[in-house]
């Protein structure tokens, strides 16, 4: 029988703080171009990105150390990026100050002992990502003792991609527990292509516990969706790991499709959603890529759409129901994620869990 867990004012809600110390997809790298720097938010700290000449990218905080201006106003040569407002100059990479030119052969100061926040930086897949520790922490020393940035797992050498991008008014908990709602289906992505109402059936799957996260272990795609009745036998892997990544790999043979998706919070109240796909499914037909993203695009603005109609019932803060088993995963996310914030090494799955629902 289906269980309720009530989330209200009186009780005690899951944690929405955001969690530092992780890899999040900034911007598309391929905005970084040239002597051009451009600005993005994550987690609330503002950042200034850029390519320098030997291609190399850098993310520093957008603020000058010495009077607080957005380094982004300011110059980048390819080299140093220059504020606006004193002339100071920084090292992008490392964040070092090396030049401030109001020093005088009388002053003492040394200025490459000054640096500015400048975080790990990694092009994958197509985007900036940004590694940012938690407030205070200082600077990260050892970029090699850090965790794995993220990657679509890819099973051939030619291969198409796609990625698409949508801003959330929501919390990045709603955003994340949406993502990985599996009842929601047949009713936000309601179409002659996908699925329907009349397609509501029972289902099965089994999860298990993965480091960081849980995996609904290898099964056959839904068979009310029309595109996998395309692929011959396929087998679908689903993993969630924190803080924000869902990764899905559909396999039929040598035919594969594989992607990463993640919900990121750019402020406490709203995120960002990156789908980024790649396959060799119907490789050597034409267009198949922009036929493919044409109709992600719709699968994804369904789902916009929906938290910005969410949006606007939580702006009155109403309590909240997570019903066994269609809601299993966002409790589990929500244990990981209080978890992970009290460092602590836990996992709410102990071994494999089945879970049935009807979508």
């Amino acid at each position: 029988m289906s269980t309720l867990t009530q989330i209200d004012a009186f009780g005690t809600p899951p944690a929405t703080e955001m969690i530092f110390d992780d890899w999040y997809p900034a911007i598309r790298s391929e905005m970084l171009r040239g002597k051009s720097m451009t600005k993005a938010l994550l987690l609330g700290v503002p950042l200034v990105l850029g390519r320098k000449k030997d291609g190399s990218i850098f993310a520093m905080r957008d603020l000058c150390p010495h009077r607080g201006i957005p380094l982004s106003a300011g110059w980048f040569d390819g080299e140093h990026v220059t504020c606006k407002y004193h002339g100071w100059s920084f090292e992008p990479c490392s964040g070092q100050c090396s030049e401030i030119p109001s020093l005088t052969r009388h002053d003492t100061l040394d200025a490459t002992k000054i640096y500015t926040a400048a975080y790990p930086c990694v092009e994958r897949d197509g985007y900036a990502w940004v590694y940012l520790p938690k407030p205070g922490s200082g600077r990260v020393q050892d970029v090699s003792a850090l965790p794995p940035v993220p990657e679509v797992p890819k099973f051939s050498k030619r291969f198409h991609t796609a990625h698409l991008s949508a801003e959330l008014p929501c919390n990045v908990d709603h955003g994340i527990i949406g993502l990985m709602d599996p009842a929601h289906g047949p009713f936000v992505h309601q179409s002659w292509w996908w699925r329907s109402s009349k397609s509501i059936h029972e289902k099965q799957k089994h999860f298990e516990p993965i480091p960081g996260g849980f995996r609904m272990s290898a099964h056959a795609p839904s068979g009310n969706s029309a595109p996998y009745k395309i692929l011959d036998k396929p087998v679908t892997t689903i993993d969630f790991v924190l803080p924000n990544r869902r990764y899905e790999t559909i396999r039929a043979g040598k035919r594969w499709l594989a992607s990463i998706t993640t919900v990121t919070p750019v402020t406490p109240t709203t995120c960002r959603i990156d789908v980024y796909a790649a396959w060799n499914i119907l490789y050597w037909v034409p267009f198949v890529p922009q036929v493919l993203k044409f109709f992600a695009r719709i699968f994804v603005g369904q789902d916009t759409q929906t938290m910005v109609e969410q949006a606007e019932g939580l702006r009155f803060h109403p309590g909240l129901m997570l019903i066994d088993d269609a809601d299993k995963p966002a409790k589990w996310y929500f244990a990981l994620k209080q978890a992970r914030l009290e460092g602590k090494d836990e996992n709410p799955l102990s071994g494999p869990v089945t879970l049935r629902w009807r979508s």
